[in-house]
């Protein structure tokens, strides 16, 4: 047990220099290529490649699939025949640790870097979130905290869309003022 006062905290590895662990949660977002998050997962006690399968029966259902980036801690070959079955395009899933000739020519093309680099807009929404409140919790207890979390989510959405609103409706009233 890691905190007396919230049983369901984890220990977090993170694999960075600083700070390497944290306490807390791990949450899986996935977002679309409007930024919006459509689907959202607080692990329990699983790791970030246990989650794929699942992951892959939520979301294939619902969209249509043309490319999907992952970070390294998704990857195991699994999951790299299983995403393959559902992506119609590009699935970036770099591999932990060398490639081999193969891997390292498929993760070489144009197009795996150039959406590999868009990975970091994943990371920026996340980065978002935590600063936006998600970093801590102020509710007590463990249904009270995945609730705290799909609030954050729809309220990150809402803060998006609320956003491309205003864009277009500033767009509009510069038009009409020309």
């Amino acid at each position: 047990m890691f905190s007396i006062f919230e049983q369901y905290t984890e220990w977090i590895t993170k694999g960075k220099m600083r700070p390497n662990v944290e306490l807390g949660k791990r949450v899986a977002i996935t977002t679309d290529q409007y930024h919006l998050i459509v689907d959202y997962w607080v692990m329990d006690h699983e790791s970030d490649s246990t989650i794929v399968p699942s992951l892959k029966e939520r979301l294939e259902r619902k969209y249509i699939i043309n490319s999907w980036s992952f970070d390294k801690g998704f990857w195991n070959k699994k999951n790299k025949e299983i995403l393959s079955r559902v992506v119609t395009q590009t699935l970036v899933l770099p591999k932990k640790g060398r490639c081999n000739k193969k891997e390292a020519e498929e993760e070489g093309r144009t197009i795996f870097k150039r959406l590999r680099n868009k990975h970091s807009a994943v990371e920026s929404n996340i980065n978002e979130l935590e600063h936006r409140g998600l970093n801590r919790c102020p509710d007590r207890g463990y249904p009270n905290f995945k609730r705290y979390v799909a609030l954050a989510v729809s309220a990150y959405n809402l803060r998006k869309t609320g956003a491309v609103l205003i864009a277009k409706r500033q767009k509009e009233t510069i038009a009409q003022a020309a």
